[in-house]
């Protein structure tokens, strides 16, 4: 049982604990607060000290390359090592959120970095680039996936974040197109856990509501929900939740279904909250870059395969994975653009390129396949 903070009343006061009234418990425990707020900011602001260390040390032997400031694997590695030692009573999402945070303000210190997502403001996916990378980078609201992979290709962000799979919709083709001719890497993945909320300006009714505004993702998502309670509202279909939400600020005969981050943004009130059709509904979104990641000790690998058009061409593609034991996590199919009814399969499983299992599995679907791509190695995402 964790000791009380309380235990100790006695030697601060005359009387005894079971005599003290409310207000002299109160005051004992907000004199401790305030003395391990102290303690916190004097801890946090050492830390950020030793992150500038950091950086002129890898200033100073970064010689004529350019130091690399952000590495995922060692963020990663804080991270776990945090929550394996967490006892609570605060979760493991809230205290990964709050150091996640310290790691970001310390990092812009040494260098900001600068993300780019699929926009405009208070979109899912820039829920994702503020939960892997925190509050301390310079987030970029990009219109299209496409806008994403030429913004880091050109060197004009450090890194993407773009959507790549729903729990409940499934594989998002455009952004697994966009890796065919791509040469970035894949650095990360997130997983976030997405609401959907039914929400209005402030002053319409329901019985004003003519329209309901949302992304065709989201539209899917909730249409067991949307036929049970508005059946006979038309559902028109826009290029973001984020876009939903802005429109229904004019429109005072609308709805649209957005985030809990958009209603703030813009001010809506929200009629219905958590109308997903299923409670665990995750998006998954991948963190794309320019530079490879070294191992953290829980990687995944995603690989681009090519095969010849001939009976058999899957089961030899995937045989070796079954002999040698590495897990698939997830296995795509996409037309290939190099002629009619030719493949190119995406496959994620687990391990880094590094380890010698995986670079033996890699050598054996080279033999085999046309072509096999690497689209990076990269930490397995935090729950």
């Amino acid at each position: 049982m964790r000791d009380s903070i309380l235990d100790g009343v006695d030697k601060k006061m005359a009387k005894n604990r079971r005599e003290a009234t409310q207000e002299e418990l109160l005051s004992l425990l907000r004199e401790r607060i305030d003395e391990l707020d102290e303690q916190l900011l004097r801890l946090v602001n050492q830390r950020a000290d030793c992150a500038l260390e950091v950086a002129e040390v890898k200033l100073k032997f970064a010689g004529d390359h350019a130091p690399v400031f952000y590495r995922p694997e060692r963020e990663i590695q804080v991270l776990r090592n945090i929550l394996a030692k967490n006892k609570g009573p605060l979760s493991d999402e809230k205290i990964g959120g709050l150091f996640r945070q310290i790691m970001s303000a310390c990092l812009a210190l040494e260098q900001p970095l600068s993300v780019a997502y699929l926009g405009p403001e208070a979109t899912f996916s820039q829920m994702a680039a503020l939960k892997h990378f925190g509050h301390g980078v310079n987030d970029k609201p990009m219109l299209t996936v496409d806008d994403i992979f030429k913004e880091v290709e050109s060197e004009s962000a450090d890194f993407g974040v773009v959507p790549v799979e729903n729990s409940t919709e499934g594989v998002i083709n455009h952004t697994l197109d966009n890796f065919l001719d791509s040469s970035l890497q894949i650095c990360g993945e997130v997983s976030l856990r997405v609401h959907h909320h039914l929400m209005v300006a402030p002053g319409t009714g329901e019985a004003d509501i003519a329209r309901i505004y949302t992304h065709q993702q989201t539209l899917a998502q909730c249409r067991k929900w949307l036929d049970a309670h508005w059946p006979r509202v038309p559902r028109i279909a826009v290029a973001s939740n984020a876009e939903a939400a802005k429109r229904v600020v004019e429109e005072t005969d609308s709805a649209a279904i957005a985030g809990e981050m958009a209603a703030q943004l813009y001010g809506l009130d929200t009629i219905a909250s958590k109308i997903e059709d299923q409670v665990d509904n995750t998006t998954r979104f991948l963190v794309i870059g320019r530079e490879d990641v070294k191992p953290s000790g829980k990687d995944k690998t995603s690989i681009m395969v090519s095969t010849r058009n001939q009976p058999g061409a899957l089961y030899h593609l995937l045989e070796p994975f079954h002999r040698l034991e590495i897990s698939l996590t997830a296995i795509e199919t996409r037309p290939s653009r190099t002629g009619m009814w030719s493949y190119v399969f995406f496959i994620d499983f687990e391990g880094h390129r590094e380890d010698e299992k995986i670079q033996t599995v890699l050598q054996e679907i080279d033999q085999s396949a046309l072509e096999v791509k690497l689209m990076g190695s990269y930490p397995r995402a935090l729950t």
